[in-house]
């Protein structure tokens, strides 16, 4: 840690080093950041923390985090309810919505099956979504799930969970992306490339 901060500077950056993508050196400039521009920067990411800190929860419905519980995705009438979308966590969740390609609603698992993390069925959000395929409202599920060994992993679990259900089960394309190039894509992006192609 900081060699001459006192034990709060020193506690800053002992959280700030635990989020993604943040190291020890990474946490100490933030730290220094936020402790430069107190009013601007610091307090008002403080009192932003304490008021997420106390009003977001996990919808208890499909997961997502929200102030709202049924959250605004969940109660949104004009979305399509017969069509959900299964992500992994909040942020996939997010990354659709961005592209505003997907107007049904969502479950999130909170993570994916791992036997070498120990992460079995029961830690996830997976009762749930049998539950809510089950009502006879659902006509469609989408597996958008990470295109990884736990991630298809996962898939194939659903699909078998939600066999015995009148739900139709796809997954999202997987393939070149928008303005990739061969020559830079991984040997498996091209075999699933090639694996569905389509008539042009």
């Amino acid at each position: 840690m900081a060699a001459s901060a006192g034990p709060e500077i020193e506690r800053l950056i002992g959280l700030l080093a635990k989020l993604p993508g943040m190291g020890p050196r990474s946490a100490r400039r933030a730290a220094l950041a936020l402790l430069k521009r107190r009013e601007q920067l610091l307090e008002p990411l403080a009192a932003s923390l304490a008021e997420t800190a106390a009003k977001v929860r996990s919808c208890s419905v499909c997961g997502a985090p929200d102030t709202r519980d049924p959250c605004s995705i969940c109660a949104d009438t004009s979305r399509d309810g017969g069509l959900i979308c299964v992500v992994e966590e909040a942020g996939a969740l997010w990354a659709m919505e961005r592209s505003g390609a997907f107007r049904g609603k969502y479950h999130v698992l909170g993570g994916l099956l791992s036997a070498l993390d120990g992460i079995g069925p029961e830690a996830l959000r997976i009762s749930e979504l049998v539950g809510r395929a089950r009502e006879g409202a659902v006509k469609e599920v989408v597996l958008a799930l990470p295109a990884t060994v736990d991630g298809q992993t996962t898939a194939h679990y659903l699909a078998d969970r939600l066999s015995g259900t009148e739900v139709q089960i796809t997954s999202l394309a997987r393939g070149v992306p928008v303005g990739g190039e061969l020559d830079w894509l991984d040997d498996g992006t091209i075999v699933q490339a090639m694996r569905q192609r389509r008539p042009a």
